[in-house]
C-alpha cells in the first residue's frame, strides 16, 4: 500500500477537475496524475459516473481533487503559492497558469477553473521580514505597484539606499 501524506490539500471543483489535474501536471516538473476514480454511485452531487475524484502530484506535493458540482467557488482564502527563484521561473509560472485565467495585483492570478495562485521570487521573504524596515517599505512599494513580480525591479527597491 502507497505510503499516505499526513495533510493532502484537497480541492473542490464545479466540472473538469481531471482537465484541470492534467493542466497542473503539465506545469509543475516532478508532477505526476496518480489516479482518476469516478463515483459509480448516486450523490448528492449527481447520480452515478458523475464525479470524479482525482489524485495527482505536483513538485512532489500530493492533491485530492473531487468534481462534484458548485457547493463553494474557490477565492482568495486560499491559494497556492510558487517560490520562484529567477525571473525565468516567475515568467514560466506565470505564463502557464495565467492562460485562460486573469491577472491580479501583487504576483497573484486566478487560472482558468478559478484557482488562485501566487508567483513570488523565493527571495521575498527575507526581503520583508529584513530589520532595515526603509528597505521592507521601498520592496513593499514595488510591490504594489506589480502585477506579475520583476525580480530585478524588487531587488533595485530593496538595495537603493
Amino acid at each position: 500500500m502507497a505510503s499516505i501524506a499526513k495533510i493532502t490539500p484537497h480541492l473542490w471543483f464545479v466540472d473538469r477537475v481531471d482537465e484541470a489535474a492534467a493542466f497542473y501536471v503539465s506545469i509543475f516538473p516532478g508532477s505526476s496524475l496518480d489516479r482518476v476514480t469516478t463515483i459509480e454511485a448516486d450523490t448528492p452531487s449527481g447520480p452515478a459516473g458523475s464525479v470524479k475524484v482525482v489524485e495527482f502530484t505536483l513538485a512532489g506535493q500530493p492533491f485530492m481533487a473531487i468534481g462534484a458540482g458548485p457547493l463553494d467557488p474557490f477565492n482568495h482564502a486560499v491559494s497556492f503559492m510558487v517560490n520562484c527563484d529567477d525571473q525565468a521561473e516567475i515568467d514560466h509560472y506565470w505564463n502557464h497558469l495565467l492562460d485562460g485565467g486573469a491577472a491580479e495585483q501583487c504576483g497573484w492570478l486566478r487560472d482558468r477553473y478559478g484557482l488562485s495562485w501566487q508567483i513570488v521570487p523565493a527571495a521575498m521573504g527575507e526581503m520583508m521580514a529584513h530589520p532595515d524596515r526603509a528597505r521592507v517599505r521601498r520592496v513593499t512599494e514595488a510591490m504594489l505597484s506589480m502585477v506579475k513580480f520583476d525580480i530585478a525591479a524588487l531587488e533595485r527597491a530593496f538595495e537603493d539606499d
